[in-house]
């Protein structure tokens, strides 16, 4: 397997903040890892406790093919390990969709959901074009040279985002890995994700970038299913969104807590 881990504990998983304050999960999406979301954490962790961890396929857990059943259930490990019992949880593109699953079968360990990257609804014909995306990743991927190709877009896509260069390093250094694209769309396909989140009750916020034209596809439709959701669009970015933009991501989060999850409960 492609890509490395050299930071962080034997576990995958990041723990910043204070064992009393609000707790975010960062799910992250298929290629990264956990280190994709250390602008949010590092900037949120001085009024919450953020937590991210590495995804089955990723990280320190790169010798394993994602699956969502362990994907579930690691998430549910973190969150009774590393909060007080509920957490606030956002994820993007894949970790968009693991975190609706998890809302979907444990809502009473979800304060919140912020969803990006993951408005469209894997069914009907969009089922098709998930199975058919993910088919020919998997064959386009196979080759180790292919692998190696992918690595390097994602390394230089990660070189030219203004991060810090402490934070591009672990990024870098914690690995890409091309496979789980591919691996991770039999899991998605088919499911009807805006179903699952209609039975959530907690606030929701659906927060894309303006470029990620494929994966807003219905994102005003998922926010309304949701009981209590909105939508945000993030100008000038596109799919990896907290990224391209780290700050005004963060700002949406953090402002998403401060008036919507507080006000909730």
């Amino acid at each position: 397997m492609f890509g490395r881990d050299s930071n962080g504990g034997p576990d995958g998983i990041d723990v910043m903040g204070a064992d009393n304050d609000r707790s975010i999960v960062f799910v992250h999406g298929a290629m990264f890892t956990r280190k994709m979301w250390l602008p949010q954490q590092r900037a949120l962790s001085d009024e919450f406790r953020t937590v991210s961890f590495d995804l089955p396929g990723h990280g320190v857990r790169g010798e394993e093919p994602f699956r969502m059943e362990p994907a579930i259930d690691i998430l549910e490990q973190v969150i009774a390990d590393h909060t007080d019992g509920s957490a606030v949880l956002v994820g993007l593109s894949l970790g968009g969709y693991v975190a609706t699953e998890y809302a979907y079968r444990r809502p009473s360990d979800v304060d919140g959901l912020v969803l990006s990257g993951s408005s469209v609804n894997p069914v009907g014909g969009m089922e098709t074009l998930t199975r058919a995306s993910g088919a020919i990743s998997r064959l386009a991927t196979k080759p180790d040279v292919s692998c190696r190709v992918v690595e390097k877009l994602g390394y230089r896509w990660v070189r030219n985002r203004d991060l810090s260069p402490d934070v591009e390093r672990e990024i870098i250094e914690s690995g890409i890995y091309p496979r789980e694209f591919g691996n991770a769309g039999p899991f998605i396909a088919g499911e009807d994700f805006r179903s699952k989140l209609s039975t959530f009750s907690g606030p929701t916020l659906v927060l894309n970038g303006e470029h990620d034209k494929l994966m807003r596809r219905g994102e005003r439709e998922h926010a309304a299913a949701a009981q209590d959701g909105s939508v945000e669009v993030l100008a000038g970015v596109g799919h990896i969104c907290n990224l391209h933009r780290p700050e005004t991501y963060t700002d949406r989060v953090q402002h998403f807590l401060r008036q919507r999850v507080t006000a909730s409960r």
